[in-house]
């Protein structure tokens, strides 16, 4: 499923402050993240219920977080690179609590990605974001968390695969994109 995500500003001749971006990102982080979810449900994959289905879609959040940190790291400075990952973090608890709330009804779910968030950052520290791209390794770990999620059942044993050679470079490719396009 294609979307279309929009990354450049409608008046690009004023300077945007970093809170600002980040909004932008996250939204564009749960566009992308969502379509995600819909594409391995599109391919045949089997979600047993909704929170399943939430739960991938924090996964490639907590990896778009991941590529966000890594692609700033490149551009910005220590303190600002800080305010944009930890503004798009806000953001993005934001999203995830309010939809969880939407779809499961009265609860704290934000916490739950917080701690997500914090396992996974120590996990992904390991691997390494190149010029084209995440690594095998990076790519692999996404994919791994999302078997896990899926479950190895017959219709969701290639949900790996389909996360490492397909969706899981759609997403940082657009991401990525979105990214510098905002920044420009």
């Amino acid at each position: 499923m294609a979307i279309r995500i929009k990354s450049h500003w409608w008046n690009d001749e004023r300077q945007r402050a970093l809170p600002e971006i980040a909004s932008a990102l996250a939204f564009i982080a749960w566009r992308i993240a969502v379509d995600k979810a819909i594409t391995l449900h599109c391919e045949r994959f089997v979600y047993v219920d909704d929170r399943q289905r939430l739960d991938v879609i924090e996964e490639y959040l907590v990896f778009l977080i991941q590529i966000a940190d890594r692609l700033a790291h490149e551009r910005l400075g220590e303190d600002e690179r800080r305010t944009l990952i930890t503004t798009l973090a806000k953001k993005l608890i934001e999203h995830v609590q309010d939809n969880a709330q939407d779809l499961l009804g009265p609860g704290e779910y934000g916490a739950a990605f917080v701690a997500r968030l914090n396992t996974r950052a120590d996990d992904y520290a390991e691997f390494q974001l190149a010029d084209d791209g995440p690594s095998y390794a990076f790519l692999r770990h996404l994919g791994f968390e999302i078997q896990a999620l899926m479950g190895d059942t017959e219709e969701n044993r290639w949900v790996i695969d389909q996360v490492m050679d397909k969706d899981g470079w759609d997403a940082y490719k657009r991401f990525a994109k979105a990214l510098r396009d905002l920044f420009e």
